[in-house]
């Protein structure tokens, strides 16, 4: 990892992620002081993103144009967010779990699973308080609802709540109407 990469997410964590929230006020520059210092730590990082007060997020991970990540959300390494992705506070993604498989010993010398990468699409609408667990990638146009535990590949255009998440709608079908 590259010297910038480390300074800027050294910075982000112990200034930038603690100004407060982008709204109101001082908030466009707070904003631009997050999105400066995430833009030397991220992978990628696009043009007019959001990331909120309190918001972590791990190296390895990228985010498109005109999207955010909500306040106090955190993510694991490994994400794709795409372009125009908007994010409800206190949203939490993981790439890797714990591994539990070996009964003969306990499982927090177990260590973890290989990781698997998250992919967010493009215009995905994701609520408060959702969990994507690892290798989820989400289709394209989603709205995942609030407090959904999302486990499995979300289809392009679905609507998704629950725990587990499952379908409840497609945003095609209310385009028809």
């Amino acid at each position: 990892m590259s010297f910038k990469k480390k300074l800027g997410m050294a910075l982000y964590r112990g200034l930038a992620m603690h100004l407060p929230r982008s709204q109101g006020g001082l908030g466009s520059a707070y904003r631009a002081v997050r999105a400066f210092f995430a833009r030397m730590a991220l992978d990628k990082c696009g043009k007019n993103v959001n990331i909120e007060h309190g918001a972590q997020f791990g190296f390895d991970t990228s985010i498109g144009d005109n999207s955010g990540i909500g306040i106090n959300a955190i993510l694991s390494p490994g994400i794709t967010i795409g372009n125009d992705v908007m994010m409800g506070p206190y949203c939490m993604m993981f790439t890797s779990n714990h591994a539990i498989g070996d009964l003969t010993m306990p499982m927090w010398k177990q260590g973890h699973e290989e990781r698997r990468p998250i992919v967010i699409g493009n215009d995905i609408w994701i609520g408060a308080r959702v969990t994507i667990l690892p290798g989820v990638h989400v289709g394209d146009g989603s709205v995942i609802g609030a407090g959904a535990v999302v486990t499995k590949d979300v289809e392009p255009y679905s609507i998704v709540a629950g725990n587990p998440a499952k379908k409840i709608g497609s945003r095609l079908a209310e385009k028809k109407e």
